[in-house]
């Protein structure tokens, strides 16, 4: 495969550590095991949301697309999902954000980490996710067997 396509996912990872790490500072939110489930869970979203949008336009560019083309028709594809589930998610997680009772602490520092997180992790990625996929991408053309090799795949899918 390619090696541009997960060093472009890891370095959006950042992002959403940055927005757990911010939302349980604002809230006074120990770093505690909680605080580390949560950075598990947004490691594993925003990784997906990068995923979403850098293999569309990988496959664009390899049907012929430029990498400019490809990259921004990939946004514009995947921008409703990623934005959907995004908000499904950071709504859904919520009530653990304004939990309180018996162990409301727990939920708080869960639900707090998480949705401060995938907001960090959307909202940036959404703009930054094409920025790195671009850069890397130049820096990591791949070999020419690899494109024609992925071109005969799309071909053969195709005809499928």
């Amino acid at each position: 495969e390619s090696t541009s396509i997960p060093f472009s996912v890891m370095l959006v990872v950042p992002l959403g550590i940055l927005g757990t790490l911010l939302a349980a500072t604002m809230r006074g939110l120990p770093n505690d095991v909680y605080f580390k489930v949560g950075l598990i869970a947004i490691i594993g979203l925003s990784a997906k949301n990068a995923i979403l949008i850098i293999e569309f336009a990988k496959d664009l560019q390899a049907q012929g697309k430029s990498l400019y083309e490809a990259t921004l028709e990939a946004v514009h594809l995947r921008f409703r999902p990623i934005i959907m589930t995004s908000l499904a998610f950071i709504l859904g997680v919520l009530p653990l954000v304004l939990a309180n009772g018996a162990g409301s602490a727990s939920q708080r520092a869960i639900g707090t980490g998480v949705m401060g997180g995938m907001i960090a992790a959307t909202v940036l990625a959404v703009f930054l996710v094409p920025v790195f996929f671009v850069v890397v991408r130049k820096i990591f053309k791949g070999s020419e067997r690899q494109r024609k090799m992925y071109a005969h795949e799309l071909e053969q899918n195709d005809a499928n």
